[in-house]
């Protein structure tokens, strides 16, 4: 494959000179860009990101836009090569766990900053500078294990999976505010109705035993997010062990 069959938008995220295109000369960054995206998409969620709006946060016209990203979906994969910036770097000292715990934990502080990526449809696997090199520092966070490479990947997109899956669901818990604690409320008592010992006996179980609290909300603050990720490593940890 040529460079130049990569889509222009990472031809010039990697720094790779396309065709040239008639007009004048580019007046700003992708960076730019991207930064002008994720400033509207932070303040108004990605509902509020347009081309127009874009263009008139950076002080152009929305014609003038197209001369760097060709459609919404390119700004998209700019927004999110931007939003995320550099990885943590593994460190060589401690364990696998430990790596990829500080990778599950920076990946989801990226979210829980910029929530409106979880908005954003997975079309296609990572292919920005950024996004491969959060996908390596994954990877190396699994050296010194008999993993192959295919275990590793599996292993990454599993972790990838759960910290999105976390943070998608406890989206409105981690807001705050009286409005979502109410909310929570309410469904843990309609919860407590319908989850009757006959139909959810296992359901039923767990929100009617007698020191249950009113809220059933985990705190991904508190331990939770902690709790649930060790379990995902410990499959890992399963494995590795069998190939040991």
């Amino acid at each position: 494959m040529d460079e130049t069959d990569l889509p222009r938008v990472l031809q010039r995220l990697w720094g790779i000179e396309g065709p040239a295109r008639p007009g004048p000369k580019p007046a700003f960054h992708l960076s730019d860009i991207g930064r002008a995206a994720i400033k509207l998409a932070d303040t108004g969620g990605l509902a509020a990101v347009s081309m127009s709006k874009v263009a008139a946060e950076l002080g152009f016209t929305t014609m003038s836009l197209y001369r760097y990203v060709d459609a919404k979906d390119d700004l998209y994969v700019v927004m999110l090569d931007y939003a995320f910036g550099e990885p943590p770097a593994p460190d060589p000292e401690q364990g696998w766990r430990e790596r990829i715990t500080a990778w599950a934990e920076a990946f989801r502080d990226g979210l829980r900053k910029h929530p409106w990526i979880l908005q954003i449809p997975l079309t296609e696997p990572p292919l920005s500078p950024h996004q491969l090199a959060w996908m390596e520092s994954a990877l190396q966070a699994f050296d010194g294990t008999p993993l192959t490479p295919q275990d590793r990947l599996s292993s990454m997109i599993l972790v990838n999976i759960y910290v999105r899956g976390t943070v998608q669901l406890t989206s409105n818990q981690l807001a705050g505010g009286d409005e979502a604690k109410a909310a929570d409320r309410l469904y843990n008592q309609r919860l407590r109705m319908l989850a009757t010992p006959d139909r959810f006996p296992t359901i039923a179980a767990g929100v009617n035993q007698p020191d249950a609290v009113e809220d059933l909300d985990v705190d991904f603050d508190a331990g939770g997010f902690h709790d649930g990720l060790d379990t995902v490593l410990d499959g890992i940890q399963a494995r590795i062990d069998r190939k040991s």
